[in-house]
Formats: C-alpha cells, sequence, structure tokens
C-alpha cells in the first residue's frame, strides 16, 4: 500500500480509502467491522463515510453507517487512522435529517457535526466534506447547467466561515469538497485565501472508465490549487466489474435490490463500452475490476481510490488491484474503447 500527501494538508492516506455506503443497509454490524478489519490489516488507514449513509437514503437508517464505524473505532488506535464524512446538501425531501434544513449554514453545520461525532464517537473529524454544492448544480448524472433551476443558497464565504469555526474548536482538522465543480472549487479556494479562511484540501467526485469529465477542467483546477482527488464510483456502481452484461441482476446486486437505483449509468453507450472494458481485461489475464481500478489509480491526479464492497470476497478482488499496473499497451488500448465511447455515464 502506498500512501499519498492529501491536498496541501500534512494528511498521509493510503491510495485506496475504503467506501461504507453499504454499511447498515446491504451490510451487517458484524460484515461492516470484518471489512474494516480487513482493509486495515492490509494497509488501509482512510475510511470514508457521510451523515445521509447508508444508501439508499431512509429515515429508518440514516446515520447507522457511522454508528457501526463508532462501535469499531472504539477498539483501534485513533490516531493512525483518516475518517472523512460529510455534511448533506440541500435539495432532498428528507426530514428525517435536521427536520429537512439541509442548507450548509453555520447551524447546520454545527448540528451535523456534533451528530457524526457522537455516532462514530471520536473527538474529531479528519476530514470534513460537503457532500454536494449547497447551490444548485447538475447532479448525480445531470450534466446541463440550466440557470432557471437556480436556488437561494449559502453564500461560499458564509459556508467557510461555519467551517472555520469548527476546525478552530478542534472538532474537524480538515475541510473538502464533493460532487463540485470547476468554478466551485475556484471560488472556495479564492475566498478561503481572501479572508484567512481554511482552504479546502480535498474533492470526493465520480470518476471512472464510464466517467472521465473530472479530466476536463477539474484536474487543471485541482493541480493549481493543491486540491486532491478522491475518486469515488470507480467501478461504476459495480458496471465495470461486468456482472450486469445483458441484463443481468445478480441476487443481493444493488441493481437487483433496489428498482430505479443507478439511473446514473443507464444511458445509450454504457453496455457497449463495459463490454469492450471486459474484453480488454479479459484478454491480459485481469478482472473487470482490476482493469477498472487499477486505471483511476494510474491517473496522476488520483490522491486516493475509494473501495465498495459488499462482501468481504469483494473487498478482496477490489484490493487486488494494488499488484497490478497497467502497460502502456493496455492503456492504449482503454484508451482507444474511449475514443469510441467517450464518458457514456457522466
Amino acid at each position: 500500500m502506498r500512501y499519498r500527501q492529501l491536498g496541501h494538508s500534512p494528511l498521509q492516506v493510503s491510495e485506496i480509502c475504503l467506501g461504507t455506503m453499504t454499511f447498515g443497509e446491504q451490510n451487517t454490524q458484524t460484515e461492516a467491522w470484518e471489512q474494516l478489519d480487513y482493509a486495515v490489516e492490509h494497509g488501509i488507514n482512510f475510511v470514508d463515510t457521510a451523515e445521509m449513509y447508508p444508501v439508499p437514503a431512509r429515515a429508518e437508517t440514516q446515520g447507522a453507517t457511522e454508528r457501526y464505524i463508532g462501535e469499531w473505532l472504539q477498539h483501534q488506535p485513533r490516531e493512525r487512522l483518516v475518517i472523512a464524512t460529510k455534511i448533506t446538501g440541500p435539495g432532498r425531501p428528507w426530514h428525517w435529517i435536521r427536520g429537512g434544513s439541509l442548507s450548509i449554514s453555520r447551524n447546520n453545520l454545527k448540528q451535523a457535526v456534533a451528530g457524526s461525532l457522537k455516532r462514530l464517537k471520536t473527538d474529531y473529524i479528519d476530514l470534513y466534506q460537503i457532500h454536494w454544492p449547497d447551490r444548485y448544480v447538475p447532479l448525480f448524472g445531470g450534466v446541463a447547467y440550466d440557470p432557471s433551476q437556480e436556488r437561494p443558497t449559502v453564500p461560499i464565504a458564509e459556508q467557510l466561515q461555519g467551517l472555520a469555526e469548527l476546525v478552530q474548536e478542534g472538532l474537524v482538522r480538515y475541510i473538502g469538497l464533493s460532487n463540485e465543480t470547476p468554478w466551485g472549487v475556484c471560488e472556495f479556494c479564492h475566498v478561503a485565501e481572501q479572508l484567512g479562511l481554511p482552504r479546502v484540501v480535498s474533492i470526493q467526485n465520480a470518476y471512472s472508465l464510464l466517467n472521465r469529465t473530472f479530466e476536463m477542467g477539474l484536474a487543471e483546477v485541482c493541480r493549481h490549487e493543491q486540491v486532491g482527488l478522491l475518486a469515488y464510483s470507480p467501478l461504476a456502481f459495480g458496471l465495470l466489474t461486468g456482472k450486469y452484461l445483458g441484463g443481468a441482476k445478480p441476487p443481493g446486486s444493488r441493481l437487483a435490490l433496489f428498482e430505479g437505483f443507478g439511473q446514473r449509468y443507464r444511458k445509450p453507450n454504457v453496455e457497449e463500452a463495459v463490454a469492450a472494458y471486459v474484453r480488454i481485461a479479459r484478454q491480459h489475464g485481469l478482472t473487470p475490476a482490476q482493469l477498472a481500478l487499477a486505471f483511476v489509480r494510474s491517473r496522476w491526479f488520483v490522491t486516493s481510490t475509494i473501495i465498495g464492497a459488499t462482501n468481504l470476497a469483494q473487498l478482496k478482488e477490489n484490493l487486488s488491484c494494488l499488484e497490478v499496473e497497467l502497460s502502456p499497451a493496455i492503456l492504449a488500448e482503454i484508451e482507444a474503447v474511449h475514443q469510441r465511447y467517450p464518458n457514456p455515464a457522466p
């Protein structure tokens, strides 16, 4: 396992981060602890969660993921782990989170952090992220910005001031963004510099063989602003394992359990692109998951790749990507497919 500096912070995070959004829905507490133990045993020091997890979001399960991690943390050397969580953004009818008050306001930030700290049973959060922007932006598969959808928003300066208070109080060490745009990253960085407030150190956005839109603008912005990418959904909701090819829905899989879930990946050319990447993997003696994860790991702008699993066997296969370094020939084959089917699932 290699470790990389997270943005301009001194945090050293493992190149693989354990994502936990299935804990409390598809995974029991026992299964979650097994995954956490296995991950740490194999060098992972970075765990990502969110106050709204598990997914799909439901009142009955909200917060369970953080609670599972919190119970596990009681038996771990806290100082050796980097725990990341997120505040839920506005735009969802989730009345069970702060009574539906989801703006990134100073008061909501304080409430959200207090709730996460209680569930995580820890005194501080290493990386606190805004799950998605307070302002309107196209999200989770949306690509076209529509000014008519703009809504009242908490100014970025006020969001940063609220986050700064949490840092000053020692409740949060560093801050990050998620599902952000190039303009958003630039604005957060510039406002922080102008007002002497904490600068973001990371951005958690989707990045995979099916969605390389990060390369278009965000890669440049994040390089110059020293913001590290935490790549989520590197297997594109599991599609890049090939298990859904031909319309298959394996028992226990997300698409089998949750009807209508994963619309982001049900678009033209997705099936064709997945099939092409699966062929490349098999021609070179790799599993499709190994190919997909090794590709994400190989990108210069990726600080850590977030992997999630619903069982220990999946986690073991995902971690086996650490043994894979893609040759120039394989990368050229990948690029040829990308040119044929560019970003079918942004």
